[in-house]
């Protein structure tokens, strides 16, 4: 509940800000000249200037898009050329896009790479945030990449049902699934692989009496109100839980882990583009914080912005565009 309580004060100040900005750039935008010396003068400073060009990547849900956006548009604002190809798939299939050459970096989950059986799968309980970066991290190096950077906000799985399903069975936890006959889960078709998910719930918890429904990440929500599945995987930064409409049941077990994002960027690439460009993906990543992201994953999931819109004015409101 305090949770929603911030973001509801958060949601109303962010809409504020999103109406005032656009506001500034129209009236920024109409008053324009166009190419000028100084304006010449201050893109030859850029750093990125004359850089080899970069391909970014990103998954197959919204948040992903928004920071794939928040990270590109950070880059290009400094001067370096960067080519964004938006929602590649699921870690397993974007990991092969970077480990092919496809691609050369995307924002990944610390937690993913740490746990996941075809990326490091250095265990499924790790100790800390700390301990999951510092391991994800070290995988990474071994293997020709660097992980830049944890930002502030997790964004974890989780289990949720709906409010009336949690009150007609007296579901707070996840071990309260037990006492359920029967039930459905509905996730991302990848989840039926992870301990992080079917795993998990199998093999910590105990729980064999349910269905496991694929379905794509966002649209679980709707086949919850429908009642066409019972429960649902869900991220803990969904901008859906701000309802109120549902309740996400305690992880007793620990499954789910430690879940910050951080640019996972070739090496070679970071030492062809100067230290100015780790330093304004990381400059990007301190600024993300629960709150922060919440906000934008409600004007891109709730209020239907387009991520791309809601990234500049995130980034021009925090002098990075």
């Amino acid at each position: 509940m305090r949770r929603m309580t911030l973001f509801g004060r958060t949601a109303g100040a962010a809409a504020t800000a999103v109406a005032l900005a656009l506001t500034l750039a129209a009236c920024s935008s109409s008053g324009s000249s166009g190419g000028t010396a100084g304006s010449s003068s201050a893109a030859a400073a850029l750093p990125g200037k004359g850089k080899p060009a970069v391909v970014m990547g990103d998954k197959d849900f919204d948040e992903q898009f928004l920071l794939g956006e928040l990270y590109a548009q950070a880059l290009r604002a400094k001067g370096f050329t960067i080519t964004l190809k938006k929602n590649i798939g699921a870690s397993e299939i974007i990991d092969k896009a970077l480990t092919s050459g496809k691609i050369q970096m995307y924002p990944e989950y610390t937690g993913v790479i740490y746990s996941n059986a075809q990326l490091a799968n250095l265990g499924d309980k790790p100790a800390s945030a700390k301990a999951t970066y510092d391991g994800a991290k070290g995988f990474e190096n071994k293997r020709g990449y660097d992980l830049l950077e944890p930002t502030p906000f997790q964004d974890a799985d989780g289990v949720a049902v709906t409010k009336a399903y949690a009150a007609k069975n007296g579901l707070k936890t996840i071990d309260d699934l037990k006492k359920i006959k029967s039930f459905t889960y509905a996730g991302p078709p990848e989840n039926g692989t992870r301990y992080q998910g079917v795993l998990g719930l199998k093999q910590a918890y105990g729980l064999h009496n349910f269905t496991f429904k694929p379905l794509s990440t966002g649209s679980q929500y709707g086949a919850l109100d429908g009642g066409n599945v019972d429960s649902i995987a869900i991220f803990t930064t969904d901008a859906q839980l701000a309802s109120g409409k549902y309740a996400t049941l305690t992880d007793t077990k620990g499954i789910f882990g430690y879940q910050q994002v951080a640019p996972v960027v070739k090496k070679s690439v970071l030492t062809q583009q100067g230290p100015e460009f780790a330093k304004t993906l990381n400059a990007v990543s301190a600024l993300l914080t629960t709150d922060a992201i919440i906000s934008m994953n409600k004007a891109v999931q709730v209020d239907k912005k387009e991520p791309a819109t809601v990234a500049k004015i995130f980034l021009q409101a925090n002098h990075l565009a």
